[in-house]
């Protein structure tokens, strides 16, 4: 006689990259993957983020990287500028060579195409946040709220993944209220523009770089270009007590904008949607707990300084995947061997958040005149090739490797 066997149920929170990536993980090698997210509907938007080599390998094994594609040109320019609208030349990642040359992305390319690569199967269950996690040797009971209906159900899973962000509800649930936030004592703030910056033709971008303080727009082959401020505070509290844009501003003070940081201002405090908020970093002994897993921001944020948010997430839920079929009924030497196996890489990346955040913004005078000379030496005719080379070899290696594959 044949017997059925139960495919493993994965309850998975949160509908971002990381859930979807680990939703189709999970559901091609055969589990059953339930996805909750707080939210009522799909959100489609989102801001700049760069795709580099271990995302895009990924995301091309989960069947969505060409639906992904690339805003980038080659064309792209960027400009250091100064207040008063002095132009010289300045980094442009579009044109780095092979597998370090990042993908330039709005956040919303990324979840659609995953999404859109879910089979339709995959259950999705709106406007639900787990409210409790218990475990024993053979399950995890979740009690799930319906918030659209203010009403509580109870299931068992056999996995429950945390893929709900850098405020993770799954992390406090499992692992308690120990605070894993580290916070880089930074702000930021973002928007998508819907229109170019006056001055600045197609595919054109720029940086406002000062002790402390820095304004970019990140430039796209077809898109007007996404818009970030970000600062230097010693009272993250007090910078929420505020308007965003009266903090913003207050950061850039107490001198004159001039016209060209003035219109920036302007173009952030009318945009439809922004997103303002503090830096912080997720550091954690373990990423697992017993029947409970997280990935993505909720284990390991490794801040939008590094530029691997999108790529670590869907790499870290492909693999996760990979290692629950590779290891059968063994869940925790399944969770042990993707630890393991991530957790340097992560660490990397985590590290590399500090020297990057030095690029995006100088933390005060001396880093602002060593900021100053990188830029000079990159872009000087005989040594700025050898040393972009250098410093490809050095940081993007780890951007570039396939970590997934195994």
């Amino acid at each position: 006689m044949n017997h059925l066997v139960k495919p493993r149920r994965a309850l998975v929170v949160g509908l971002g990259i990381a859930g979807i990536s680990t939703a189709l993980r999970l559901r091609r090698i055969g589990w059953e993957p339930v996805v909750v997210e707080r939210a009522p509907a799909r959100r489609s938007s989102g801001y700049f983020i760069m795709l580099f080599g271990a995302g895009a390998a990924s995301a091309e094994r989960l069947g969505a990287l060409d639906a992904i594609g690339d805003r980038g040109h080659p064309e792209m320019r960027t400009f250091e500028v100064n207040r008063a609208g002095h132009r010289t030349k300045g980094m442009n990642p579009a044109t780095l060579p092979g597998k370090t040359r990042p993908r330039m992305l709005l956040r919303g390319d990324v979840e659609r195409a995953l999404f859109d690569a879910l089979p339709s199967d995959v259950e999705i269950r709106y406007s639900t946040v787990p409210v409790r996690i218990a475990q024993d040797d053979t399950s995890a009971e979740v009690t799930l709220r319906d918030n659209a209906t203010d009403t509580t159900s109870t299931e068992r899973f056999d996995l429950v993944v945390g893929a709900d962000g850098l405020r993770s509800t799954v992390r406090r649930l499992a692992f308690g209220p120990e605070e894993h936030l580290h916070a880089l004592d930074y702000m930021i703030g973002v928007t998508l523009l819907d229109s170019q910056v006056e001055g600045l033709g197609p595919r054109e971008g720029l940086t406002l770089a000062e002790p402390g303080r820095s304004v970019t727009t990140f430039p796209f082959a077809d898109h007007a270009p996404s818009l970030l401020f970000s600062y230097r505070t010693k009272d993250i509290d007090g910078e929420f007590k505020r308007a965003p844009i009266e903090s913003i501003r207050a950061a850039f003070g107490p001198q004159e904008p001039g016209p060209l940081l003035e219109h920036l201002f302007q173009r952030f405090e009318q945009a439809d949607e922004s997103l303002f908020d503090s830096v912080n970093q997720v550091r954690m002994p373990h990423w697992h707990r017993g029947r409970v897993v997280l990935v993505g921001d909720a284990a390991w944020c490794v801040t939008l300084y590094a530029g691997m948010g999108a790529s670590s997430g869907i790499a870290g839920g492909e693999l996760l995947g990979t290692m629950l079929e590779r290891h059968g009924d063994d869940l925790p030497g399944a969770l042990r061997a993707w630890e393991n196996r991530l957790r340097p890489f992560i660490t990397t990346e985590q590290a590399s958040a500090f020297t990057m955040r030095r690029i995006f913004t100088p933390h005060d005078r001396k880093e602002q005149r060593s900021r100053t000379a990188m830029m000079r030496l990159m872009n000087a005719p005989v040594l700025g090739p050898a040393i972009g080379k250098l410093a490809q070899s050095k940081d993007m290696a780890n951007k570039a490797f396939d970590i997934a594959a195994v």
